[in-house]
């Protein structure tokens, strides 16, 4: 197996912040994103990772800003491939690590929610909406997020038009689903209603492109940064750790749907006897390498 794996990296850059699975470079008024090839799962970073991860979640990013009209302006402004060559203080070994698995984005100020839109009913809505079905089950609709949804909804079924559910930041744990006006009052109504605008057209451009490649992309997530009072999208883009990604050919509403992410990860850890605390348990060579799969035929549908 390619044992190549990125799971930490250590640059002569004051840090601006690592995530679970990106580790962020102050440049000045730039920022180094690097993508390594963590990979976590229930809010745990498995202590092995998936080679080349990282760069198919950075290339796919970088696929969607430069193809899809509505993704511009966005913070993109080049890659350690395009401009390490002006940082001679990172060494050759650092530098041959970083290829083909940064963004060099101009930095901006991020807005303190998470721009979710969805197309299809599933993840956490499909657990707010069956909950709200089974407390009224009388109610010919069931009210959520500010829209009207039939409460005969199946589980992966196709929503009507796709709807903007923003939610919280979570520094930890998972993000929380808040309605448009709560979104209104973190960032103001006239941002609320830009991002919201163009959170949708990027959905719905990026997905009937997906589409006529066999994937469906049911839901996925945005963030935004103010440079000089404009929006700029930021961050990573429709990759399969941000969006959730089916095989059209496989499609069937009614129940939860083969996908290109780490979805095949979760359903491995299931059936262990882990309490889904850390430390989280080694993950076995073929359980990586399947899911290394996935992500690079998600990768190479869309990229062709």
């Amino acid at each position: 197996m390619n044992t190549n794996t990125v799971l930490k990296t250590d640059l002569p850059f004051p840090r601006f912040r690592s995530g679970k699975v990106r580790d962020v470079y102050d440049l000045g008024d730039r920022l180094l994103l690097v993508t390594t090839d963590r990979i976590s799962a229930f809010d745990c970073i498995m202590p092995n990772g998936i080679p080349g991860k990282g760069r198919i979640l950075t290339q796919t990013s970088l696929f969607w800003f430069e193809h899809l009209a509505s993704a511009k302006p966005h913070h993109v402004a080049g890659t350690w491939d395009t401009c390490g060559s002006e940082y001679p203080e990172v060494s050759a070994e650092q530098s041959q690590s970083l290829f083909g698995r940064t963004i060099v984005g101009v930095k901006t100020q991020p807005l303190p929610i998470e721009c979710v839109v969805r197309g299809y009913i599933s993840g956490s809505l499909w657990k707010e909406y069956s909950a709200a079905v089974k407390a009224d089950p009388g109610s010919r609709s069931v009210h959520l997020h500010g829209y009207d949804l039939p409460s005969d909804l199946r589980e992966s079924d196709c929503l009507a038009e796709p709807i903007f559910t923003p939610a919280t930041k979570a520094e930890s744990g998972h993000d929380i689903n808040i309605s448009y006006a709560e979104a209104a009052e973190f960032v103001g109504e006239e941002i609320a209603s830009s991002v919201r605008e163009r959170s949708v057209a990027l959905y719905t451009e990026a997905s009937a492109y997906a589409r006529e490649r066999g994937i469906i992309i049911a839901d996925t997530k945005f963030e935004f940064g103010l440079l000089n009072g404009e929006l700029l999208l930021i961050d990573e883009i429709l990759t399969p750790d941000s969006s959730r990604f089916w095989d059209a050919s496989q499609y069937e509403p009614g129940r939860g749907q083969a996908s290109f992410d780490k979805q095949f990860l979760r359903d491995y850890l299931e059936t262990l006897d882990w309490d889904k605390t850390p430390p989280a348990p080694e993950l076995p060579d073929d359980i990586v390498r399947k899911t290394a799969e996935r992500y690079e035929e998600a990768f190479r549908r869309i990229t062709s």
